[in-house]
């Protein structure tokens, strides 16, 4: 596979640097290199592409403000000398975020997470589009943590708990949580409803963890699940289906 890349970044050295990172990797095409948000702007729709390499402070219009305006299927990747951005980066959902001076090594660690990304997404795509007579459940997921994209194995999920624009993960035998910032409607269409169980506002169950169910709550140990009225029957035709 190969991304199509650009480069906008209003610092020359800077935009010569990466270009010089892109051109030496073979994974990467460079469709374009931008002086300013602006150009960018008003080039990249004749020149669509896979990957940007944004810088975030630049005159008139900032990196920020931009990345609001580009494709969701385009996927971004911060260059900034000002860390203190790094939460606002997360938040309009980008990729990767790289502190300048930025090194060949982080540049690379930033294009593989980006593969991995865009081969996920292909796989995806490839199985819905697939005519075969049953579709395979995944075993895994990706999810992104910490400027991390993680597998998570779905066999060894037992809930996922729903805090604000946040989820936890909770997997067996693991002692913390997974923490990524995506929603809760989000991550119930991506598990499979087969598996997956909705019991609360703010709980996602496995249906095979499920052992123990005291006084209404589905219990992991030492913590109690709470199952609210709305989910309640769904609960309980799937537990009529499997009462001996």
């Amino acid at each position: 596979m190969t991304l199509r890349c650009a480069i906008v970044d209003d610092e020359p050295l800077a935009l010569g640097l990466l270009e010089s990172y892109v051109k030496k990797t073979p994974t990467l095409e460079l469709r374009g290199r931008y002086s300013s948000a602006i150009e960018a702007m008003n080039q990249l729709p004749e020149e669509p592409v896979d990957l940007i390499f944004l810088d975030i402070q630049m005159p008139d219009l900032n990196g920020l403000e931009f990345s609001r305006m580009i494709p969701n299927d385009t996927r971004i990747v911060f260059t900034t000398a000002f860390d203190q951005y790094a939460l606002d980066g997360y938040k309009v959902n980008a990729l990767d975020y790289l502190l300048k001076p930025i090194s060949y090594a982080d540049f690379m660690q930033a294009v593989n997470k980006a593969m991995d990304w865009f081969e996920l997404q292909q796989k995806a795509e490839s199985g819905n589009h697939a005519e075969a007579p049953t579709s395979a459940e995944p075993d895994y997921i990706y999810v992104k943590s910490d400027y991390k994209l993680i597998q998570v194995d779905l066999n060894k999920i037992l809930y996922i708990e729903g805090l604000k624009d946040y989820i936890k993960i909770h997997l067996e035998d693991e002692t913390r949580p997974v923490l990524s910032l995506v929603s809760m409607r989000t991550m119930e269409e991506k598990l499979p409803s087969s598996r997956f169980i909705r019991v609360h506002r703010s709980f996602i169950v496995q249906k095979q963890k499920i052992k123990v169910i005291d006084k209404g709550r589905i219990v992991f140990g030492k913590e109690y699940i709470p199952v609210s009225d709305s989910y309640k029957q769904e609960l309980q035709n799937y537990v009529n289906e499997h009462i001996v």
